[in-house]
């Protein structure tokens, strides 16, 4: 059982003939630090490490993401081929671009809403119990649209690589994801050339163009039904002008006039 801590670190770059006090000093100014092949399988504190922007922890036994909070500045993470089955513990990494966890055994793909900047996400691979599938949000993400809702957040990201997983099976799986993410440049390890992406966008606009006639004219009929419906209930009532209002009344007096039992006008007699 090997925890990372800055012991580790010390005893992985041999700083001989090194104070404390400058191996410290060091410590806050390493940007690139590779762990990996460690048998490391838990992550300890490295919140001396403030400027760390690359961290390779890659082939080891780690099974949860933790203990790095003080990492806001770090760009590229490197865990895959660990034991981790959770993504969390992330949304403090403010600038992270590129997340590798290929070869993991993750059967959620969560906790990444935060991560604005992240350009790159490598999920592929991953060891799924027998009959497990791999989602794409905690509440219900079986289906590719909410994938959709999730790369909306990801402005800058520019590959992703999901072979091997049972989504890449739905239907329309690349067509839906190209048209999505207008930023992705290669989906699977494949290009995605501008005029694929053109043709898809096109076809998608013509396919909502036909729509609205459709429905345009459903709403219409609804609305008429509707108004049918209104009519039965609340039959439209005649108006008359209130008498004191000689002209131009601003205002009109609602009476249900059919239901008002008039009483018979007085006769005059003229006197002869």
């Amino acid at each position: 059982m090997v925890r990372l801590t800055v012991d580790l670190i010390a005893r992985s770059i041999s700083h001989k003939n090194r104070s404390e006090e400058d191996f410290g000093r060091y410590l806050r100014k390493i940007t690139h630090l590779n762990l990996s092949d460690k048998n490391i399988d838990a992550i300890g504190d490295l919140s001396l490490c403030k400027n760390l922007r690359v961290l390779y922890l890659y082939d080891n036994q780690i099974s949860q993401i933790q203990n790095l909070d003080f990492a806001s500045n770090i760009t590229h993470l490197y865990l895959q081929n660990n034991c981790i089955s959770c993504i969390e513990n992330l949304s403090l990494l403010k600038n992270l671009e590129k997340l590798y966890l290929g070869g993991n055994c993750i059967t959620v793909v969560e906790g990444l809403d935060k991560i604005e900047r992240i350009r790159e996400l490598h999920i592929e691979s991953q060891h799924l119990p027998l009959g497990e599938k791999l989602l794409f949000d905690p509440r219900s993400l079986r289906s590719l649209a909410d994938l959709e809702v999730v790369l909306n957040k990801w402005t800058k990201l520019r590959r992703m690589d999901l072979t091997g997983n049972p989504i890449c099976q739905k239907p329309k799986y690349r067509d839906r994801i190209v048209v999505q993410s207008r930023t992705l440049e290669s989906l699977d390890g494949k290009e995605i050339k501008e005029m694929e992406r053109q043709f898809l966008m096109n076809w998608k606009a013509s396919k909502a163009a036909r729509k609205k006639p459709k429905e345009r004219m459903t709403n219409e009929h609804a609305a008429y039904l509707h108004f049918s419906d209104f009519e039965k209930l609340y039959p439209i009532l005649p108006f008359h002008y209130s008498h004191s209002v000689k002209e131009n009344p601003n205002f009109v007096v609602l009476s249900e006039m059919h239901k008002v039992k008039r009483k018979p006008l007085p006769r005059i007699l003229e006197k002869k």
